[in-house]
């Protein structure tokens, strides 16, 4: 559907849990951060009420995220039944990866069409110190098994001048060896990330002239979201950037976030939303949850303010708790 500036609102993101087993320093305490209780999160039954109202709105992309999706229970029926609603053409996941080996034969079998890995360094020491945790091994497992299996997939990395600002050619290096878009999303000022300094897309394009070749711009498409792509010499797969803050693209967004507690998020920048659970536990009608859904994506925001503005309403919590 067309939110009130005719922006195509065409894809959901849905937090399934605020729960993670590791703890990146530019996302959460290393004691981590205190969880939702099991009554505080939507059901399934209600995830699934949720997605067959978008897709009477026109949602046809949703992305499963957390926290990390695969440490909840029964997340691969969950995909399963998402893929099977009617209007719904395309179901991914973004993971940390360290439970991807274990899980991508059950996922490729749901019918799990893209996976999105969060890895921001391929050297142990940098991984450890980032995310607190020595599982580099089972990420990387995770990755050529999810290719094996024929789930796309794509590398994100965020970075990071004093974290691995020095680690990022290995992270372009898998474009290299595999036919994967190894992503650079820019960091956003959001909980801790607020203490870290983002290493600028024109650096990361310098960097890689120098070290693989003169990038060029791709002429493919890629996916939904907002990357710009560029090839590589004897590359098999792509690089792409995604600049929320230093080149913002609010004027084509097309998605909207569901939050594990319920929170329909309209923009990341702002706490404001809909809390669906409360109407979901009342016992609205179903044309009656697609109504308060269909006003809110009607009202979504113009544009964040992460370079300046209004500080009203500004979302507070860290990534983890919010759904990425």
């Amino acid at each position: 559907m067309l939110d009130g500036i005719g922006r195509n609102i065409d894809y959901l993101r849905i937090s399934v849990t605020d729960r993670c087993n590791l703890r990146c320093v530019y996302c959460m305490p290393e004691k981590g951060v205190d969880s939702l209780g099991h009554g505080e999160i939507l059901t399934f039954k209600e995830i699934l009420s949720i997605a067959k109202a978008v897709s009477q709105l026109g949602i046809r992309k949703v992305k499963i995220t957390g926290g990390e999706p695969l440490v909840r229970k029964g997340i691969v029926n969950l995909i399963r039944r998402i893929k099977d609603i009617d209007g719904i053409e395309e179901v991914t996941m973004t993971t940390n990866g360290v439970l991807l080996g274990a899980m991508a034969g059950e996922l490729a079998d749901a019918g799990l069409d893209a996976v999105n890995v969060s890895l921001d360094s391929m050297n142990s020491e940098s991984f450890c110190r980032i995310t607190r945790r020595d599982c580099l091994g089972e990420v990387l497992d995770g990755i050529r098994k999810a290719c094996s299996l024929g789930i796309r997939t794509k590398i994100n990395c965020v970075p990071i001048a004093e974290l691995n600002g020095g680690d990022l050619a290995g992270i372009i290096g898998i474009a290299r060896e595999y036919p994967i878009d190894v992503r650079f999303i820019e960091l956003m000022p959001i909980g801790f990330g607020k203490n870290y300094s983002p290493v600028s897309n024109e650096e990361l394009l310098e960097r890689m002239e120098r070290e693989f070749g003169k990038p060029e711009p791709s002429r493919s498409k890629h996916g939904n979201g907002p990357a710009v792509y560029y090839n590589l010499p004897g590359f098999k797969g792509s690089v792409g950037f995604i600049s929320a803050i230093s080149n913002e693209f609010c004027g084509s967004c097309n998605r909207i976030r569901l939050t594990a507690d319920g929170n329909l998020k309209l923009c990341l920048h702002y706490n404001e939303g809909v809390a669906l659970k409360p109407l979901l536990r009342g016992g609205i009608s179903k044309e009656g949850l697609k109504n308060v859904i269909e006003n809110a994506i009607y009202n979504k925001p113009l544009h964040h303010v992460f370079k300046g503005g209004s500080a009203e309403n500004v979302e507070m919590k860290n990534m983890v708790q919010i759904g990425g």
